[in-house]
């Protein structure tokens, strides 16, 4: 079976075999079993067989009728096509309309119609992705058969803008005298981060990347109790949701960074060390202005269109930061 023959469900379900054989590190010879696989993605038996079969044609897996499936390649060896499938976006369309957004081909307010013509769509397929695009902050219906776009950060400038604004907030809300962390969504947040520096980077998508890190520097900066600071922090996130669409090819490696960084902050959080919490988040968003100077190109054709990261803080990998000291 090809890849573009899998149905929606049957990708997600591809996406959750993956991305459990990475973060357990599984090696060419571990079992598939399929009543696992099926408790792990939270489906029937059959269309985990299906993507297991994909996964044979693929020269992931391979079966045998006494053995079952079994993986044929290690956890770090899965081909780069098959990831690169598990990070794309699951709407071409969507990604269309991002794409004419940026480069100005469509602002302000416009009729379905409109987009129609612009993007070769039928208005069902229009309708669809507004619908998208208003739930993620960057369109809004108007009466009728309107659609209005919102403004975005979409140049260095106001990249710039954006990441000193988030340099005066989030640290400073960490040293509120206010600020009380919640313990379990502490916890949950450590256990998203360290299942994505495990080996969940690899397969984890674009938009998946931008929203786990949207959700902790949000969840961080609620703990401050500062509503005022956290509805600006979540609009800044909307206006720039739009940009981060175009992903660099080095973003994968970066989000490792990112990652530990992030369990770095909570390491110091949960010991009450508000200081060195603060300090840690202060330098982590640092770097990203730094690297947003030297990296982002929004005006440019993107080679792969997707979600991009809200950190892509580092160029260089550091080495061993799974072993990080706790």
């Amino acid at each position: 079976m090809s890849s573009g023959m899998l149905t929606v469900g049957q990708n997600k379900t591809l996406k959750e075999i993956v991305r459990y054989v990475c973060e357990r590190q599984l090696l060419a010879g571990d079992r598939l079993l399929e009543t696992v696989l099926a408790e792990v993605t939270g489906t029937s038996r059959t269309p985990v067989r299906v993507v297991l079969d994909y996964l044979v044609n693929e020269g992931v897996a391979t079966y045998e009728k006494s053995k079952g499936y079994t993986l044929a390649v290690d956890a770090g060896s899965i081909p780069e096509a098959v990831l690169d499938r598990l990070r794309q976006p699951e709407d071409p369309l969507y990604l269309q309309l991002a794409e004419a957004r940026l480069n100005g081909d469509i602002a302000g307010s416009m009729t379905e119609s409109d987009l129609m013509r612009k993007l070769g769509a039928t208005r069902s397929g229009i309708r669809r992705v507004v619908t998208i695009a208003q739930r993620e902050g960057w369109a809004v219906k108007e009466a009728g058969y309107g659609v209005r776009f919102l403004p975005i950060i979409d140049n260095q400038d106001a990249y710039d803008d954006m990441y000193r604004l988030r340099l005066a907030l989030e640290p400073a809300g960490i040293l509120s005298p206010r600020f009380r962390p919640n313990i379990v969504q502490l916890r949950a947040l450590r256990k998203e981060q360290e299942a994505i520096l495990k080996g969940g980077h690899n397969v984890i998508s674009a938009s998946d990347r931008f929203e786990s890190n949207a959700r902790f520097h949000e969840t961080i900066l609620s703990w401050s109790h500062n509503q005022l600071a956290l509805q600006i922090l979540r609009n800044l996130y909307q206006m720039r949701r739009l940009a981060e669409y175009r992903q660099e090819k080095q973003a994968q490696p970066r989000q490792v960074h990112v990652t530990d960084d992030h369990l770095q902050i909570l390491d110091a959080i949960e010991q009450g060390d508000t200081i060195s919490a603060a300090s840690l988040l202060r330098r982590h968003i640092s770097e990203a202005i730094e690297n947003k100077v030297a990296t982002v190109k929004l005006t440019s054709s993107p080679q792969t269109l997707g979600m991009a990261s809200t950190e892509t803080e580092r160029a260089e990998i550091k080495p061993d930061a799974s072993k990080r000291q706790r």
